[in-house]
């Protein structure tokens, strides 16, 4: 395998969505997710109502716990100041919270807290993807490579978000859409478990397709049969793809370990540790909070999405204390060794190659390189302090 990854070798491009083409406003979006949780468990469960307020320490010092997880710590917390037991019980409270805001009717429907709130104001948890990302996407249309849309979300929210970020002809820029493919089990499960399905007005057909025979928009589905469209779309009996995405257990896992697709991940928190953001994603970010907004933001201790927290640390390097406890010995987190075992390469946002040539030879993380290897535009500060530290 060559030390380099180059998008004009591959025959299919792919992407997820969220949080990879669509970058959203994380602090709204999370406050959002938190409520919508939240007003579940207090208006049709009968929680306390303390759970609603959110303070700068819990929102900000656990910013990269989800925000589901984040409540689940402040029911049990809710819990034992009464004195109850802390069992299992209030997961299923969760978990119908989960659904009553998730569910697949629920945006058609208006249900929950979550789509309503998106619907009527879009820009404010949505980034617009930037013109040189929308040009970048042509530029692969035109190079006569395909293009993929796989998201786990349901068509409607698709089609809202891709209208707001893409603009209204999004459709043209891919070959196949596939909504609510219900990752990893995409990649994972096999043809009779979950067969592609037809959709007529955002509701999918009963009966699952035999095979999947021409480009067009799917729903569910799964990876053989799509390889066989792309074998007859690129007309290449092993087609080179290359899947973009956030999640490790969603997509750089099983397309790198099922699909024996190259994968490229998005780590948003490359941002918190040096690597430098691109100028739209800087645009959009003042776009959605005003400078007065900020600085109340910034006196109440609430930190950037990215910023490494002051309890778990640095998201690639973990410090362990010596036999002797006299110094710290640096090691790969488990999320940072995953990263360069399922991955290809890693950046912080498509934003930040997609001004880049095709032909852009990417270095790629290998067993036999330094850690440092494999993200652009730049390493982590951590991963470049460890580095600096086994040199020296």
């Amino acid at each position: 395998m060559s030390e380099y990854f180059s998008l004009s070798d591959c025959d299919v491009i792919g992407f997820d969505l969220d949080h990879t083409l669509c970058r959203y406003h994380l602090k709204e979006t999370s406050r959002l997710i938190y409520e919508s949780f939240t007003r579940y468990l207090v208006e049709h469960k009968d929680y306390d109502k303390d759970l609603l307020t959110l303070t700068p320490y819990y929102f900000y010092d656990n910013y990269f716990d989800l925000p589901g997880a984040l409540l689940c710590g402040r029911v049990v917390d809710m819990l034992r100041k009464r004195g109850n037991e802390v069992n299992s019980d209030f997961w299923k409270d969760m978990v119908a919270a989960i659904d009553h805001n998730y569910n697949t009717s629920a945006f058609k429907e208006d249900a929950g807290w979550y789509f309503p709130s998106v619907k009527r104001d879009p820009g404010r948890y949505l980034q617009p993807c930037s013109e040189s990302v929308k040009t970048w996407l042509r530029s692969m249309k035109s190079a006569g490579k395909v293009l993929l849309l796989i998201t786990s979300s349901h068509s409607d929210y698709c089609r809202l978000i891709c209208d707001q970020i893409l603009g209204k002809d999004w459709e043209e820029l891919f070959d196949i859409i596939i909504t609510n493919a219900l990752k990893p089990g995409f990649f994972s499960l096999v043809p009779q478990q979950r067969p592609f399905r037809t959709l007529v007005n955002d509701v999918e057909e009963s009966e699952g397709l035999p095979s999947l025979d021409k480009p067009g928009w799917y729903s569910q589905g799964n990876w053989p049969h799509l390889h066989q469209l792309l074998k007859t779309m690129t007309g290449n009996p092993e087609p080179k793809v290359v899947y973009f995405g956030d999640s490790m257990r969603s997509d750089m896992f099983p397309a790198s370990t099922f699909g024996k697709w190259e994968t490229v991940m998005i780590v948003e928190e490359m941002e918190g540790e040096g690597v430098p953001r691109s100028e739209a994603a800087e645009t959009n970010e003042a776009q959605v909070e005003p400078q007065e907004k900020k600085g109340k933001v910034e006196d109440q201790g609430m930190k950037a999405p990215s910023a490494p927290s002051e309890q778990w640390g640095s998201y690639f390097v973990d410090a362990h204390k010596t036999p002797g406890g006299d110094e710290d010995s640096q090691k790969l987190t488990w999320c940072c060794h995953s990263i360069h075992k399922y991955s290809t390469m890693a950046i912080p946002s498509v934003e930040s190659i997609a001004d880049l040539p095709l032909d852009y030879k990417f270095p790629r993380f290998s067993p036999n390189k330094p850690c440092t290897t494999g993200y652009y535009p730049r390493p982590p500060d951590s991963l470049l302090k460890k580095c600096q530290s086994q040199s020296s």
